[in-house]
């Protein structure tokens, strides 16, 4: 179950929250709990990914309430709460939030949305009519 979380050769460079949506996908795949170590062995096994960029990420999920962690001898297991795709959703919360003029905001990144997602963005406002 590789997900392949190192950055190809001609970029080294993840783009923002690639790690951390990399690694919520493979909690959210596993049986339970994982340790950072079988977290980083299944994000990629060559051993490229390193140990502390595993853990750092884990600990900022963590801290986010993104995933539960408890003591497991003297390692952490970590299991996932959300998914990648809702962290990307607290992510455009949090950016939104963060700027004073949310409807200059929004009105741009509509005029950004391909015919598909506009499509799909009024379906999911039909369907959320309290919005």
């Amino acid at each position: 179950m590789p997900v392949n979380a190192a950055p190809s050769a001609g970029d080294r460079r993840r783009r923002p929250g690639q790690l951390e949506a990399q690694v919520v996908t493979v909690l959210g795949a596993a049986p339970g709990p994982l340790t950072p170590g079988e977290v980083r062995d299944l994000l990629d096994p060559t051993g490229a990914l390193s140990y502390s960029a595993v853990v750092t990420t884990l600990t900022r999920l963590h801290e986010k309430g993104a995933v539960t962690r408890h003591r497991d001898g003297r390692a952490f297991r970590y299991g996932a709460l959300r998914d990648a795709a809702g962290l990307v959703a607290e992510r455009m919360s949090r950016l939104l939030a963060e700027e004073p003029d949310r409807a200059s905001v929004l009105r741009r990144f509509v005029g950004t949305l391909d015919d598909r997602d506009g499509e799909i963005l009024r379906a999911l406002l039909r369907e959320h009519p309290e919005v």
